[in-house]
């Protein structure tokens, strides 16, 4: 370990030839000034010190000056002050403004070792403490970064679940498939034209996605009967709701979202399904997806007629506002261009529209 430097400011020679053959006894490394100005001047060249030790009444530039500046650009360095006895409250004086310590003259040898070694292990401590709090930040910095790449690496993990949730309902219902995807493209835009923050675009994206998942529950001959369904089969199909919310619910990311998937198919006015919810009573997500939902099953082919042209689903949309649709949101969607509909449509089916999470994650 190198031997400490100390810095002994005084402007009489033999004292601080006695000072210095002092602490070299005890294998520090010394040098000497005569004047503040010519310390100040030595620090500001690079020099660097441990400690400094320096008289109290010098002419030029005194004690109580050299501090001031030491202390303002050498903060790590502790100075001792040196005194006369009539001096002693100019030397609590100070210590107030940033001293560590004071001598009184005369002192032992004995006296000033240990008063530098206290001084030495203060500046120790401080040091290894900010390298602490250093290193502590950096610690936290690299943990940090590292929950990010894990928390990064669980949303990918998440989009795979949701992409294979969704695939395995278009095998099972390939009369929408793409359905699930382009209405999840439409809900975010919607979302998105209202300003909300990219968590809650998230969380309506993954309900608006998995919307129909409670499909895979009911029974083929009912999902799939081309012709009308009874009292019954009806009855039955409307289950879907509830049972993709419990199927969703389990998967405690996708908690929120099956608050949507249970809603979908509310209406404002309270019509709607399973629960009969009634304006803010159905989550936003929810009132948003029945707008794109609306829209996308009237511009899509069905087995029983073509696709309708946007103007019409538009206008169907009006006509129902303040009824099956939240007044508000469809102020938003009127209010966005036409085109943004057809633009997305394409992507997707053009496989170039990501899916629904990875869509929200990028808001």
């Amino acid at each position: 370990m190198p031997a400490e430097r100390i810095l002994i400011v005084d402007d009489e020679e033999p004292i601080r030839d006695l000072v210095s053959a002092m602490l070299s006894s005890a294998n520090y490394v010394c040098t000497q000034t005569e004047s503040g100005k010519e310390a100040l001047s030595l620090l500001s060249s690079g020099s660097q010190f441990e400690l400094m030790l320096s008289d109290l009444m010098m002419p030029g530039m005194d004690g109580i000056a050299l501090l001031e500046a030491s202390k303002e650009r050498f903060p790590d360095m502790p100075v001792i002050m040196v005194t006369a006895v009539t001096d002693v409250s100019v030397a609590l004086g100070a210590i107030r403004n940033g001293a560590y310590d004071y001598l009184l003259k005369p002192f032992e040898r004995d006296q000033l070792l240990a008063t530098v070694r206290r001084a030495m292990e203060n500046r120790r401590l401080r040091m290894e403490n900010r390298e602490y709090q250093t290193n502590l930040e950096a610690l936290v910095t690299a943990r940090t970064e590292q929950l990010r790449q894990v928390v990064s690496s669980l949303e990918k993990s998440y989009d795979i679940t949701l992409e294979a949730l969704g695939n395995a309902l278009d095998l099972k219902d390939a009369e929408t498939e793409g359905h699930s995807k382009r209405v999840t493209a439409y809900t975010i835009a919607i979302a998105r034209a209202m300003g909300l923050s990219s968590d809650q675009i998230r969380i309506i994206a993954r309900g608006a996605f998995l919307h129909d998942i409670g499909k895979m529950a009911i029974p083929d001959h009912i999902l799939k009967k081309p012709g009308k369904l009874d009292a019954e089969e009806t009855a039955i199909m409307r289950e879907h709701c509830y049972r993709g919310y419990a199927i969703v619910r389990r998967i405690p990311f996708l908690y929120e979202a099956a608050e949507i998937v249970y809603a979908h198919q509310e209406k404002f006015d309270g019509t709607g399904y399973p629960r009969g919810l009634k304006g803010e009573e159905i989550p936003l997500g929810a009132r948003i997806f029945s707008i794109a939902d609306t829209l996308d099953a009237m511009t899509s082919d069905r087995p029983y007629r073509a696709r309708l042209p946007h103007s019409v689903a538009r206008d169907e949309i009006i006509q129902w506002s303040g009824r099956q649709f939240d007044p508000d949101v469809v102020k938003v969607f009127l209010s966005m261009p036409e085109n943004i509909w057809s633009d997305l449509r394409k992507d997707i089916d053009g496989q170039i529209y990501p899916v629904a999470y990875s869509s929200a994650a990028k808001v």
